[in-house]
């Protein structure tokens, strides 16, 4: 509920305009009418009620914020807290700014919203990618919110999750991907396939100096990954080869443009040359599509690492360490079991049908 009053002026006496109090999501407002009679005060009350009531914006300033503007706050904000988050929600933010490019702030509704995900899924996003979308457009607007530019956060409806992708790389499909990419993105999606790393945020930011190739180590700083954890992994002997042709090729473009690159996955030609590779999406297509397997996905690396290594034998703890993954939910997810597991429960059944079946004749 409103309130009307007259603030006291420096000399000790009453102001002849009347001020209004009342409350935006539970703040309180205080606001000068411009009015000296009390009844055109309370008639300006009354309309900031009513757009409260609404939602509609209540200040000028609020009701001009375009999307661009919170969609660079959120930009901003992500580069003052660490480059992680940003490069994650990069490409989520292309779809985004797509659609709500020049939107005021203020009115984007729960029915735009639902907008946006129909469009999304007739580009055939799957429900769990377009959700990771809306995180980021429901971060941006508490963002706003929080920074004086949105007096109401709109409600976000999430469609329902997809079923966990089963997608797995058998090596043989691995490799007639990796033949048709250029030498810098086969050893590129070499580390993911080994490793169980994020394309984006994780191989394809690495700097030659998280590449130790006497050690034979690859290094991830703390706070450049997903959980924020650092990691280190040594290089199968079979791996190295290629690591050491991509830093040849890098000291190439070196001598080449005269000056330091310090990535190891930079672009070697165009107008963005010795710049860093951010994604090869297209090229990744093509691949896939020319090695006959069209639609996969290179998430799928992650939980093939994570399979590979378990069949080999190695732990799901260390497994895990490699990946990043900070729960075994992906070995129930996707029923990872090791083989020496398997073998030894059938080692343990033995003997559970002794006398069930009889020999014939």
């Amino acid at each position: 509920m409103g309130s009307l009053y007259r603030p006291k002026l420096k000399s000790g006496g009453p102001s002849t305009i009347w001020w209004v109090k009342y409350y935006v999501n539970g703040r309180p407002v205080r606001e000068s009418t411009g009015e000296e009679r009390e009844t055109d005060a309370r008639r300006f009350l009354k309309e900031r009620e009513g757009r409260v009531a609404t939602g509609a914006p209540i200040l000028p300033r609020a009701d001009r914020v375009r999307y661009e503007e919170i969609a660079r706050d959120l930009r901003q904000h992500y580069q003052s807290h660490g480059t992680r988050d940003l490069v994650e929600a990069g490409c989520r933010l292309t779809h985004l700014d797509s659609f709500f490019a020049n939107r005021r702030a203020a009115s984007i509704a729960p029915d735009d919203v639902d907008k946006y995900v129909l469009r999304r899924q007739s580009e055939g996003a799957a429900n769990g990618t377009i959700n990771r979308e809306l995180e980021v457009l429901g971060r941006m607007l508490r963002l706003a919110f929080e920074n004086g530019k949105l007096l109401r956060l709109p409600i976000i409806r999430k469609p329902k999750a997809n079923g966990p992708r089963q997608g797995f790389f058998e090596e043989e499909q691995f490799e007639a991907v990796r033949r048709q990419l250029p030498p810098d993105m086969q050893t590129a999606i070499s580390v993911a396939y080994a490793f169980g790393w994020r394309m984006q945020s994780e191989v394809l930011t690495l700097e030659r100096r998280q590449l130790d190739l006497e050690a034979g180590t690859i290094r991830l700083e703390p706070g450049t990954t997903k959980n924020d954890d650092g990691r280190i992994v040594y290089v199968p002997a079979d791996l190295k080869p290629s690591l050491a042709a991509q830093v040849e090729r890098v000291r190439t473009l070196e001598r080449q443009t005269g000056r330091i690159i310090p990535y190891l996955f930079p672009h070697f030609a165009g107008r963005h040359r010795g710049e860093r590779i951010k994604d090869f999406v297209k090229r990744w297509r093509t691949a896939c599509k020319k090695a006959g397997v069209p639609g996969r996905l290179r998430h799928d690396f992650r939980r093939t690492a994570v399979r590979n290594m378990v069949n080999r034998g190695v732990s799901e703890r260390v497994a895990m360490t490699i990946t990043g993954h900070k729960t075994r939910a992906v070995f129930d997810r996707y029923h990872i079991v090791s083989p020496a597991d398997l073998r030894d429960a059938a080692q343990k059944l033995t003997g559970t049908f002794s006398g069930t079946f009889s020999k014939k004749g």
